[in-house]
């Protein structure tokens, strides 16, 4: 367990973060279809990157992704393009995330993919297939993004390439728009009108690539910045014109007073003294969800009032991040709920959340946050350590996107120790 704490004096320094995660995964795939070598700059030190880095690689017939959900659906449908069987397994966790949507979609191509133990679970067993049995597919667009980029980045590799239909409300546009970005890079072109995205049958290209840091670790950043009472900080590596939905988090913080200048190297962040709180924060995330516990915690910490929509990737993540947030943020007075539908005036599929209260340390003493085995627990409630002390169990869990996360905390005049 590590204690978190600040000596209270101006919030300065310089971050220099590690390259996106969901970026270089994307990259690392690619690379394997292309077939050819070539240098990928700044790869995320991410425990999910250098595992699929090192499965890639691997010619044992069980590969473990652990509790790696981008590794795990980007090998299923990339294993289905590699000479020979192997068994795709994960964590205990991971086999209580369903697969099924991305493994009836590339059964219907043609893939040899077998349940092994719980039908419409991990683990799998993968043999190679020609996956030429159609080359026109319909999946629900409210699904996970990663099944579809999965998809999306096989598709030039078929042999007729591939029409995705995306039936319904797509949720996650800024990671299918990251992925068909990627793979433009690499010389793939495709078309996307309506609810349909076509990418004909064509080679990618080895090129040289650099990876964007991860706007997702900024995110934790401008937390800081908005929870502080003046905040100046140089946090590189980020580019202005991003892939990245979540750098949209650049703008959501200017409502807390939080400006972003960018320069040579990333961006600064700065805070005047004067900044003022904003008495309500209402957000729809269904389009960068990864950053909603950072402002869930930014709004606990200032007492911001809160409604939220676009959670519902959320459920089935690493944890249940909504139930997890409300109980953790309970731990110092914070009301996390869920609004009925018939007061909400929510739409079909919609669901809004109410957030009420300030953070009230005096009421846990020194709080001690679990993290669920959840990386972004941990990284979302941190910054809630320049208002007072607080106890983190299972720190290092963030080692799944962010390894050097206590150490750049460091940086910046938080004392880290060991409890």
């Amino acid at each position: 367990m590590y204690q978190l704490s600040h000596p209270g004096t101006p919030l300065k320094g310089h971050i220099e973060l590690t390259g996106s995660k969901s970026i270089a995964n994307r990259a690392l795939i690619i690379r394997a279809l292309t077939g050819t070598s070539f240098p990928i700059h700044r790869l995320a030190a991410a425990d999910d990157t250098v595992r699929l880095e090192r499965l890639l690689a691997s010619e044992e017939e069980v590969l473990d992704a652990g509790p790696a959900g981008t590794t795990f659906r980007f090998l299923t449908g990339y294993l289905s393009r590699r000479p020979g069987h192997q068994v795709l397994t994960g964590s205990k966790r991971m086999k209580e995330r369903p697969i099924g949507i991305l493994v009836d979609a590339l059964r219907q191509l043609g893939a040899d993919i077998e349940y092994t133990e719980k039908e419409g679970y991990p683990p799998l067993r993968i043999g190679y297939s020609e996956l030429d049995q159609a080359s026109e597919l319909t999946i629900a667009a409210d699904t996970s993004s990663q099944y579809i980029s999965c998809l999306l980045m096989l598709a030039p590799t078929l042999p007729n390439g591939l029409r995705l239909s995306l039936e319904g409300n797509i949720v996650s546009v800024p990671y299918i728009k990251m992925t068909l970005s990627l793979m433009a890079h690499f010389g793939v072109t495709s078309s996307w009108e309506g609810q349909t995205i076509v990418v004909a049958p064509q080679a990618y290209q080895a090129r040289e690539f650099t990876v964007e840091a991860d706007w997702s670790a900024a995110s934790y950043y401008y937390g800081l910045a908005a929870l502080a009472g003046e905040a100046d900080l140089q946090i590189d590596g980020l580019f202005a014109e991003s892939v990245q939905g979540d750098s949209v988090v650049a703008s959501l913080y200017e409502r807390f007073g939080v400006t972003t200048t960018y320069n040579d190297t990333g961006l600064r962040i700065t805070k005047p003294a004067d900044a003022a709180v904003p008495p309500f924060f209402e957000q729809d995330f269904v389009e960068c969800p990864d950053i909603a516990q950072t402002l869930m915690a930014t709004c606990a910490g200032l007492g911001v009032q809160g409604l939220y929509s676009g959670l519902q990737t959320l459920f089935i993540k690493e944890t249940d991040r909504v139930k997890a947030m409300q109980t953790e943020m309970g731990k110092l007075t914070i009301a996390l709920y869920k609004i009925p539908a018939h007061l909400s005036g929510a739409t079909e599929g919609q669901q809004f959340f109410g957030q009420e209260g300030k953070a009230d340390f005096s009421a846990a003493g020194t709080p001690t946050f679990m993290t669920y085995h959840d990386h972004r627990m941990a990284m979302a409630l941190a910054p809630l350590a320049l208002l007072h002390p607080i106890r983190i169990e299972d720190p290092e869990v963030v080692g799944k996107s962010y390894p050097d996360f206590y150490t750049d905390f460091a940086k910046l005049g938080f004392v880290v120790e060991e409890v």
